[in-house]
């Protein structure tokens, strides 16, 4: 079924189901393990929801008026010294004002937070990006510019874990000026067809060779093992299959390379950080750009999502990296009909939206699954 079909029956189905709430989030975390009663339980979230719209510490007087409650000033007071004392909120240096811990953004997360359903128009955006587009480089780079679009934060996607694919049979022919046709035969009678150069000119009677070699000493073994196991068996035989093990390394190394798509994620908005206040500092944008360059801290966050079920939230510290100190990472998988294929999320400061980002993070890996489904 094409996915101009597909399309509309996901649209229809999700917005029925945010419409009448039957969505829900599976959310990964360190839990803080507190109990408050009503009372408190009502002023600590709309604290937290006051200094997430505006940033600015909450007071007494504040926070009484938003909560829309007939208590003292005082009341609420003791109410914030008990927060305070339990972790949850602390009182900055230069403001009389109180503003949410870690832990109090955790506590937020799990017990508190009312998810807010999105709009039939952030829908209809997200559904028309994914229309049309049959590449999977192309849907990828689309769902993170969706990402950062919608969350105005910075929206990365891995790139898919590739499927493991197992040897069968493989043929050398060699052609003009130092190329060789590689024939493949992988997996359940999948051909892959890839022309290479090799260092020197090899006859058809050497490639022969190496070919009955690979296939009759590797089928069905993983490719991307394959070179290591010829390292192994070089280290072992090296002195009577010296020759015919140079021939078979110097392609195999071409015909096999490794595939770095495994060990990738496509990163939109991450200038978005720049205007976010709690992230403006210089040297914490240098440290979280270079995680940006550098890849590996954040593919390992990533890694970590892949066999979570539902959404995943890192609050800070919790992400093990100082470049996220003050910023929270929230993650989905995305699936084919089968299996995991790898994560997508946002990055963006600890004073997020959590309400709207987690469920925007949610419906866009169900759409890019069922978009990727739908090129199959």
């Amino acid at each position: 079924m094409r996915w101009h079909t597909l399309q509309y029956w996901f649209f229809v189905g999700f917005l029925l189901a945010y419409l009448f709430g039957v969505i829900r989030y599976s959310i990964k975390y360190m839990s803080v393990d507190i109990s408050l009663n009503e009372r408190s339980h009502h002023l600590f979230k709309v604290l937290v929801e006051r200094y997430i719209a505006d940033g600015q510490p909450v007071g007494s007087r504040t926070l009484a008026r938003d909560a829309q409650l007939d208590i003292s000033s005082a009341t609420i007071r003791n109410v914030m010294a008990d927060l305070e004392d339990l972790g949850l909120i602390i009182s900055p240096h230069t403001s009389a004002g109180r503003v949410p811990t870690e832990a109090g953004y955790r506590f937020f997360v799990d017990q508190v937070v009312t998810y807010r359903d999105l709009s039939t128009s952030d829908i209809r955006e997200m559904e028309s990006s994914l229309e049309k587009d049959d590449d999977v480089d192309a849907l990828l780079g689309k769902t993170s510019r969706i990402l950062s679009g919608l969350t105005k934060l910075a929206g990365l996607v891995m790139i898919p874990i590739t499927e493991k694919r197992a040897l069968r049979q493989v043929e050398f022919l060699s052609l003009s000026e130092n190329r060789v046709l590689v024939i493949l035969v992988t997996n359940d009678r999948e051909v892959e067809n890839r022309i290479i150069k090799t260092d020197r000119v090899y006859g058809q009677a050497e490639l022969t060779q190496a070919a009955n070699y690979l296939s009759s000493a590797f089928a069905g073994r993983d490719i991307e093992a394959l070179k290591e196991g010829l390292i192994a068996e070089m280290q072992v035989a090296r002195a009577e299959l010296d020759q015919l093990m140079g021939l078979v390394m110097d392609i195999s190394q071409k015909a096999f390379p490794a595939r770095a798509g495994n060990k990738d994620y496509v990163l939109a908005g991450q200038t978005n950080l720049m205007d976010i206040n709690e992230l403006s500092d210089i040297e914490h944008l240098r440290n979280l750009f270079d995680a940006f360059a550098q890849k590996g801290e954040i593919l390992h966050l990533l890694e970590q999502s892949i066999s979570a079920n539902g959404v995943q939230i890192f609050i800070g510290e919790e992400s093990g990296n100082k470049a996220f100190d003050h910023c929270s990472i929230v993650t989905s998988t995305y699936t084919d009909r089968h299996r995991t294929l790898g994560v997508l999320g946002v990055i963006g400061p600890t004073r997020m939206e959590y309400e709207r980002v987690i469920p925007i993070v949610d419906l866009t890996a169900k759409m890019l699954s069922t978009a990727l489904n739908s090129t199959n």
